[in-house]
């Protein structure tokens, strides 16, 4: 008898870290609903490389600090695929700088897609996997959100926002049989980082027990392990990918 597929919502899903995921779960037998800003372009090869996994892909466009584009991301994996069992909230921006020059808007904004859009897509999340009595939901945070960065104030306040929502959620739906948690990455090597200057880039490994940048598919790794059966007892947890900075 065919195992029955499940199907995985991924925001931010078209490039790096959330591309490296939703080409994990493919591979462990998820359909996908990936999200995506606005780079067409990466998000239909994403959609090939799913689907020549044999999954099934489905793509839906916008800006998640929008309601209606979170439960656009819903509908469509109840149309194409009958819901969603595993959200992984992995969208994110950055707008640096140090604190004494950071306006609002570079709060707000950071705050608005990092945080409040990964709030919004639980709370439809939460309410669909309640009724179903099962589900998993991921959080994408950061080594930042643990430890803080100069420079990162708005940055670390939405990745430590989200570890604190990751437990409090995790206990309002743990007697419903749905896991919360959240993976936080070290720095990985991914379009973000490849900008850094050498000096940096020198600085961070010194950083960095094991003296490496990680992989976007180590972190995929992680994710996929959360949410497969052998995570159906941990909820609550923050899994710290990051070379062993948090040491």
């Amino acid at each position: 008898m065919e195992q029955q597929r499940k199907c995985a919502i991924v925001t931010g899903g078209s490039r790096g870290i959330g591309r490296a995921v939703c080409l994990r779960l493919a591979a462990e037998g998820f359909d996908i609903v990936l999200g995506y800003a606005g780079n067409d372009q990466a998000a239909e090869e994403t959609l090939e490389a799913i689907r020549a996994l044999g999954a099934g892909a489905e793509a839906v466009k916008g800006d998640v600090s929008e309601e209606a584009v979170c439960q656009a991301l819903f509908d469509r994996a109840a149309e194409a695929f009958g819901g969603a069992d595993v959200l992984v909230n992995n969208a994110g921006i950055t707008r640096d700088g140090l604190l004494m020059r950071m306006s609002d808007e570079d709060l707000d904004r950071v705050l608005e897609v990092n945080l409040k859009g990964a709030f919004r897509c639980m709370r439809i999340a939460s309410r669909l996997m309640a009724r179903r009595r099962s589900g998993r939901i991921i959080n994408m945070s950061s080594v930042v959100g643990l430890h803080g960065n100069a420079g990162q104030v708005n940055y670390a306040a939405s990745k430590a926002g989200l570890i604190g929502m990751t437990k409090s959620l995790a206990k309002e739906l743990g007697s419903r049989g749905v896991t919360v948690n959240a993976v936080a990455p070290g720095f990985i090597d991914t379009d973000m980082t490849a900008v850094l200057p050498d000096k940096v880039r020198e600085q961070l490994l010194g950083s960095i027990p094991l003296g490496r940048l990680g992989q976007a598919e180590e972190v995929a790794a992680a994710v996929a392990f959360l949410a497969g059966p052998d995570a159906a007892y941990i909820t609550g947890q923050v899994l710290s990918v990051d070379g062993g900075m948090s040491i």
